[in-house]
Parts: structure tokens; sequence; C-alpha cells
């Protein structure tokens, strides 16, 4: 195989953007905001350099048993429970973390079921929507786009969801303090990786690696080489990803969080185009009142989903992937605005995406995070056969 070229235009670019808007938070904010963004560029970066994803991942296992990515996104959470339930155990006093809370109740079990059919049909999760963007993949702009107008319709409805049954927020540290909460959450845990070991194996005989690429040519690079341009395996995703995660708990005070910041810009700009945004509630007080009335680069997801998407897009062209695509079928049109709508809309009901609901969710010890787990990766399931019946995947072969 032709080894690929560093895009050096689009890497001189991408590292003019990253300096020119850290000095810009520094100046016009403070140090945090440059920090919080530079969070987001290395976030991207891993992303990218691993393909790291939820929606793909999931894909592979519920069509083919192929477990890699499943396995790879439970040892993450896994990890960043170790992080996390001591901080929010207030182990460490001097440091301030807040959990990723949500309710458990009908809008998070709706909101995430209608979040996996999205995430299917649109071809992304959060994360994976921004770092493909970065990329250079143009249908995930069609993607973001509906991410917004669903996040932003959702955040209009979401006080009568929240109006339908729930017990509330539930924490696992709370309950039952942070060590007792953290044993059952491994318990959990490794139940879920044998299981989706075992499954593999069943029907595939052998386990893809995590701990090295599948690409021969990748694993024959010099070690710098392969952290500067890819491609890397899962694994070192997982220790970036919990890294950088870790880095955001520490500066910002809560988990990594990605779909708030695309209600708030569609709300925003429905606003500033003359849209009554007087009856809902969702923006009327709190961080989203605060957040509404001042400049994106203010808000800690905003800046940090900009870094994303500027990361991945220095790490495509450091591997020689960036390339847009010049035509995009009607099919793939279709289904990435539907699915965009879906994983707005709900993303905001159930609190959060595969970001902010289950990965922070899960890892700070919320009960929501659990719930959404099971619900979208049931959606992911009626996505996955929505498209094969619409004729956008192949068919399962057994």
């Amino acid at each position: 195989m032709e080894q690929r070229r560093p895009d050096i235009t689009v890497i001189t670019l991408s590292l003019i953007g990253i300096l020119a808007i850290s000095l810009l938070l520094q100046h016009e904010f403070a140090l945090k905001q440059a920090l919080l963004f530079l969070v987001g560029t290395g976030l991207g970066i891993c992303l990218m350099h691993a393909l790291f994803g939820f929606s793909g991942g999931w894909r592979f296992f519920i069509r083919d048993r192929n477990s890699a990515s499943v396995r790879a996104q439970i040892l993450l959470l896994a990890l960043t429970s170790i992080l996390f339930f001591p901080i929010l155990g207030n182990v460490f006093p001097e440091i301030t973390g807040h959990a990723a809370m949500g309710p458990v109740g009908v809008s998070v079990l709706v909101g995430a079921f209608l979040f996996g059919v999205g995430m299917q049909l649109g071809g992304g999760c959060g994360s994976g929507t921004l770092y493909t963007v970065g990329w250079g993949h143009v249908d995930m702009l069609i993607t973001l786009t509906f991410f917004i107008v669903g996040a932003t319709l959702g955040s209009a409805h979401l006080h009568w969801w929240l109006a339908l049954p729930s017990i509330g927020k539930v924490s696992l540290i709370n309950e039952m303090g942070w060590m007792p909460g953290l044993l059952l959450q491994f318990l959990v845990l490794a139940s879920l990786y044998f299981l989706v070991r075992h499954l593999d194996i069943k029907k595939n005989t052998s386990l893809k690696s995590i701990t090295h690429h599948s690409a021969k040519q990748g694993n024959d690079k010099p070690l710098v080489q392969k952290l500067v341009s890819g491609p890397w395996p899962l694994l070192w995703a997982i220790l970036g990803l919990a890294l950088f995660n870790l880095f955001t708990m520490l500066l910002a005070g809560h988990p990594w969080s990605i779909t708030f910041a695309f209600g708030l810009w569609g709300t925003k700009i429905w606003s500033a185009l003359g849209g009554d945004i007087s009856t809902w509630q969702y923006w009327a007080d709190g961080y989203p009142a605060r957040a509404l009335g001042r400049s994106v680069l203010g808000d800690t997801t905003s800046i940090m989903d900009f870094g994303v998407i500027i990361g991945a897009m220095l790490a495509a062209a450091l591997a020689g992937k960036f390339a847009p695509e010049a035509i995009i079928k009607r099919k793939r049109v279709i289904t990435a605005i539907i699915g965009g709508l879906l994983l707005g809309y709900g993303a905001r009901l159930a609190f959060g995406c595969n970001i902010g609901a289950l990965l922070g969710g899960i890892s700070s010890g919320s009960l929501h995070g659990w719930l959404w787990l099971v619900a979208a990766f049931c959606g992911s399931i009626l996505g996955i056969r929505i498209k094969i019946w619409t004729g956008t995947d192949k068919p399962v072969r057994d």
C-alpha cells in the first residue's frame, strides 16, 4: 500500500487556527478557556488517529459480533470511573468536581432510544459527528446541521418530557459510597466485557486486538511517527480519552460533554432570526440562561467542540487522510437529515449523548447513564435494520 503523505496546507492552517483561537480565548476570557480548547483538540486527535467511535463500534458488534470497539468502550468506562469516583466521593477535598447527572425516567428512555436510531442513520454519535466533520466528511456536515436543529427543538420541548414519570437523579456514589459503588460498577462492566468477548469468539473464532492496529503498515511505523501521524491502536485512544477527560474535570469541574453546545448554537441562531424563545423553559434560568446571554466562546462545551473538530482536522492532515468527498448520494443526504434530527432531539431529552450521558454519566456514578446505554443500544439495533431495509447497509449474513 502506498504511504499517504501529510497535507502540509491543512496542517499549517490547523496549527494557525489552534494558536489563534487559544490566544483569543486567553485574552478575551481566561487561561482556563484556552486550556479547555486545547484539551478538546487533544480529544479530536485521539478520536481521529484511532477512529474511535460508538456508532460504528456498535454497528460492527450488532451486525458481525466484532467486539473490538465495544471492548475498548467498556475499558474506557472502567478507567474513567477509576479517575472520577474518588474525586466525586470527596477523597480529594481540594478538587471540586460535579457528576454528569440526569433523571432516571421516560425522558432519558425515549431520548436515548431516538439517539440510538439516529446514530446509525446519521453515521455518527456526538463525538463521531465532530471528528468526522474535522476529517473532511462533507455528509457529516449535514448530520451536524440537523443535529443542531434537533437539539434546539428538544430544548424547546424538554419541559413537557420532564413532566412524564421519573424517579429523579440516582447516584451510586451518594447511595453506596464511592468505593462500594466503584466495585459494583466494575462487576457490571467486567460481566459486559466477557459477554461481548464470548459472543465475538463464538461467531468469529478469534478476537481483533485493541492493543495493535489492524493495518500492518501502521504497526511498522516508528513510535514517534505513529504518535504524530497514526494510526493508533484502540488502547492508545482509551488512555488518551481518559486522560483528557480527567483534565476536563479538573479544569471545568465536570466531565467532558458535547451536545449542550448544539442546542445553544441553534437557540442563539433562532433568537437572532427573530424567533420567540420566551416559552422555552430550559433556557429561562441557571447555566443555560447564562450561556445564552454571552458569547459561545465563553461556553466550555462549545470551545471544546471546536477543539475536537480542529484537532481531528490536524490529525487527518498529518495522516494524509483529509479528503472531502465531491459527491454525496441522495439516500445518504436523507439519512443524514433524519439521523441528525433524531440525534439532536434525543440527546436533549436524554441529558446528553454517548459522551455526556453514557461516558460522563456512567463514569461519574449516575444511574441514568446505564439507562441511556440500554435504550440507545436498542435504538441502534432498529437503526441498523432500517438501513438494511432501505438499502443503505448490506444485509447481515450468518
